[in-house]
């Protein structure tokens, strides 16, 4: 990650034995510090974007610490900062964290629950950061489900930067939660065009009131149509219209739906004349819909008329590599909105969620960012479910050999769960069918071996 200085940590402390010790202490845990002995000296020293935090003496000659916080809060308000008191400056600070103190430690501490406290409040500041350069690379987008620097996520935003100033109509293919939507929504905004974009769930319409919610309908079109009503197909302009869960339209109103696409115009419910449309539309689904049009569940004329271009939406297993850049990005986000400090995880929780198989996806690591931000985490979750298969613990050995042992024990377990599938061996592993398939000629492994267990 890139830093905009290298400095860790502003100490602002103005007795020098205090100072010194406190500094010292702070290097030798490797974090590199700079020292002043007043607020307004601090303020002079800080440099525009500080990506690191500030600790800072209550009491201090001059503006007090109360005073810089207050200052440094107007400038970023996400800036931590974590106050040193003494003992009667506790109800002060308390009431200082509700003015946006991260947090204050009281004197005398030791040198190791500074540099803890410090270190988490480094983290936070990281994230945050973290975050605002991503929105700032998007554009200020919806930038949650196309974040990732996975080739298929980098083959998701080449689309998106192809297909939305084309205003081509586009189906999007992806698992619940694989951010549909934010693809959408990224191609209406792509498109450069000053038309609304209108999201309209397929499964969530009654079927009742679907085609006067689409179409529109005419004052005395149906009873109680008191007054002409604008359908969202209308409404957009020349936007976007996004239909999700397309596979739950009722199959009377595919038909139509049909027509409106080809004439590209559109009649209310009760009218004469046809409207003419200028807006895209933008279908998602996530099931199989040529495979529906077969089974006579959905209109086989239907999906090629909004399958011009289509996007397909990796799940979150297939990108496993991008979870921990989502996982930063989600917990920046609930930390800056509820206030509160992003918990330190260890090594052992991380290797662990990033071999999850999260079947709800980006919408579901969202959810768990923001249990963990709110200490709601009882436990870690393991990497992988245990079977006969898996042998015990891995012996002492040098490291490629354990990296070695340990690949082939996944790989074998995958391949005992697939039946001996490579496609969907692959696809539980995150590797491409080739991929694996020279993984497993490397090993000396034989596919057909498990077809069948």
């Amino acid at each position: 990650m890139a830093w905009t200085d290298p400095t860790d940590v502003l100490l602002v402390e103005d007795d020098e034995h205090v100072r010194l010790a406190t500094s010292q202490s702070l290097r030798l845990a490797g974090l590199q510090t700079h020292s002043v002995d007043s607020a307004e000296a601090a303020r002079a020293w800080l440099p525009p974007g500080f990506a690191g935090v500030v600790v800072c003496d209550v009491q201090l000659p001059g503006d007090s610490g109360l005073q810089l916080l207050q200052a440094l809060k107007e400038q970023d308000p996400a800036l931590p900062v974590i106050l040193v008191t003494g003992h009667g400056d506790i109800g002060m600070a308390v009431e200082a964290m509700r003015d946006g103190a991260w947090d204050f430690i009281e004197k005398p501490f030791s040198a190791e629950h500074l540099v803890e406290v410090v270190r988490r409040a480094l983290a936070q500041r990281r994230l945050v950061l973290e975050n605002r350069r991503l929105k700032a690379q998007l554009g200020g987008g919806p930038a949650d489900g196309l974040l990732g620097a996975s080739a298929a996520m980098e083959q998701v935003r080449t689309l998106i930067g192809t297909l939305g100033p084309a205003r081509v109509d586009v189906l999007i293919h992806g698992e619940t939660g694989t951010g549909k939507e934010v693809v959408a929504r990224a191609l209406h905004a792509a498109s450069g065009a000053r038309g609304a974009f209108v999201a309209i769930n397929c499964g969530a319409l009654p079927e009742s009131v679907f085609e006067s919610e689409i179409f529109g309908a005419e004052a005395g079109a149906y009873t109680g149509a008191n007054k002409r009503r604008i359908g969202k197909l209308e409404f957009a302009g020349d936007g976007t219209v996004f239909l999700d869960e397309i596979e739950s339209m009722p199959m009377a109103l595919q038909v139509k739906m049909l027509r409106v696409l080809q004439e590209r115009s559109v009649e209310r419910l009760g009218a004469n004349t046809a409207v003419p449309l200028a807006c895209r539309i933008v279908a998602a689904t996530k099931v199989d819909l040529l495979g529906m049009a077969g089974e006579g569940r959905f209109r086989e004329d239907l999906f090629y008329r909004l399958d011009v271009a289509s996007i397909a939406l990796p799940p979150l297993r297939q990108r496993r590599d991008d979870i921990p850049l989502l996982l930063g990005h989600f917990c920046a986000q609930a930390a800056e909105r509820l206030q509160r400090p992003v918990p330190a995880w260890t090594a052992a929780q991380f290797a662990a969620w990033q071999a999850r198989d999260w079947p709800g996806n980006v919408r579901e690591l969202r959810n768990f960012a923001e249990r963990w931000v709110l200490g709601l985490v009882a436990e870690t979750p393991a990497p992988v479910p245990p079977t006969p298969a898996q042998p015990a613990a891995l012996p002492q050995a040098p490291l490629d050999e354990a990296l070695a042992a340990m690949e082939r024990q996944w790989i074998v377990q995958a391949l005992q769960e697939s039946g001996g599938n490579i496609a969907k061996a692959g696809e539980r592993l995150g590797l491409a069918r080739k991929t694996l398939h020279d993984r497993i000629r490397r090993l000396g492994l034989d596919a057909d071996a498990y077809r069948g267990s």
